[in-house]
């Protein structure tokens, strides 16, 4: 029978220092049984995103591992990127993949949530299917007021965190814990540096404007790019895939007669989510082997 696993998809709020990036995945490494199958560095967001895959005891370790890492050496106060952020430490989902459900990724998020409250102090909010109370499903209104509003919420009695000090550290900050489904995060970039239209794209093609389903999407700037891009999150490619969300931006976008530049995968995404298109019909020519989830899971015991 094979092993169950678990994915956990920790987002660190450093992005350029590549010495430091290297430090935090050389920490889940020195894990036993723990793949690292992904690390995705921005220096535009200033976050990078690592991709933990294997048994939820190990996963679990290895998420700890990298948490010590990280409080070690990411300082929050200089920290300014163009993702929302809370913390050093941002947000840490966990996913069920193979032979588990979502009542194991909420366990290992609610172990994780509780070791990092317990051994560094930092303020932990549970969101997502793990969330303790409906108002903190939502990643985005667990991450409302960002790092910079962190502390008069923290203040307040009503925004205590579900474990770990109602203390601000302005060097750490705030980390977010959750389970939830499969999500990819994609981008697409616009030939363009008009940020009122990446915005505007967003907002009609998000599900919270009356856009596609499962779909949240942001309009950002990239300074080393000298273009603007749609940020997304797929939470759940059966319902939008990457083709559709793609199109989507793409037919908003010519209506406003810009083109589109390129696309980004961050992370990992499974064969399934491209809905039976090429990468390259979705902006992602020369997409990787490694870069499809299924490549990992197969080569896992």
């Amino acid at each position: 029978m094979p092993t169950p696993v678990l994915e956990c998809v920790p987002n660190v709020s450093e992005g350029r220092d590549r010495r430091v990036i290297d430090g935090l995945a050389d920490a889940v490494r020195a894990i036993p049984g723990v793949h690292l199958a992904d690390v995705h560095a921005d220096p535009d967001h200033h976050r990078s995103v690592f991709t933990l895959l294997g048994t939820p005891a190990a996963v679990q370790a290895g998420a700890l591992a990298l948490a010590a890492a990280v409080f070690e050496s990411v300082d929050m106060r200089p920290h300014h990127g163009v993702h929302p952020r809370l913390g050093a430490l941002d947000v840490v989902p966990f996913v069920p993949l193979r032979g588990l459900d979502a009542s194991d990724a909420v366990a290992a998020a609610h172990e994780v949530g509780r070791a990092l409250g317990e051994r560094h102090g930092v303020p932990v909010y549970f969101y997502g299917q793990a969330a303790s109370r409906s108002d903190r499903q939502t990643l985005a209104h667990v991450r409302s007021g960002e790092y910079e509003g962190l502390a008069a919420r923290l203040a307040d009695p009503t925004h205590r965190p579900d474990v770990g000090a109602a203390r601000f550290d302005p060097v750490r900050g705030a980390t977010a814990v959750g389970a939830r489904g499969i999500l990819v995060a994609f981008n697409v970039w616009l030939d363009s540096q008009d940020l009122g239209a990446a915005r505007e794209i967003a907002r009609t093609v998000r599900e919270s404007s009356g856009g596609l389903p499962a779909l949240q999407a942001l309009g950002l700037a990239a300074a080393s790019d000298r273009r603007v891009q749609v940020s997304m999150n797929l939470l759940d490619t059966g319902r939008t895939s990457l083709a559709r969300a793609f199109d989507a931006v793409s037919d908003v976008a010519t209506r406003r007669g810009i083109a589109i530049a390129r696309s980004e995968l961050v992370g990992l995404a499974p064969r399934a989510a491209f809905d039976g298109r090429a990468p390259d019909s979705v902006g992602l020519a020369g997409l990787q082997p490694a870069q499809y989830l299924d490549t990992h899971l197969d080569a896992l015991p």
